[in-house]
């Protein structure tokens, strides 16, 4: 008898059931999401980290935490400084 491996998005979806864990995960998402586009925006810019530092002056170290997706402090000011060094946009909305 052979054991069924289960995939990652069958287990994802049976643990997606369960409210508290859904809510953490999007949670999750959110702000991975940030940090994929701060990078994302970064390497278009074709600018490493440490020069998107230098333009909103501050460490290549803070922008690898705003990268990271772990970070919860994302300022304001901090977003704009990087939309205007990246010559983008800035846009937050409410749905």
């Amino acid at each position: 008898m052979t054991k069924k491996l289960l995939d990652f998005q069958d287990v994802l979806k049976e643990e997606l059931k369960d409210k508290e864990f859904k809510k953490y995960y999007e949670e999750e998402g959110r702000r991975l999401e940030l940090g994929y586009k701060i990078a994302n925006l970064r390497q278009k810019q074709g600018l490493t980290q440490k020069e998107l530092a230098e333009k909103v002056h501050t460490s290549q170290a803070t922008v690898a935490r705003l990268e990271g997706g772990e970070y919860l402090g994302y300022s304001l000011r901090t977003l704009e400084k990087i939309a205007l060094a990246t010559g983008t946009h800035l846009e937050i909305r409410f749905r």
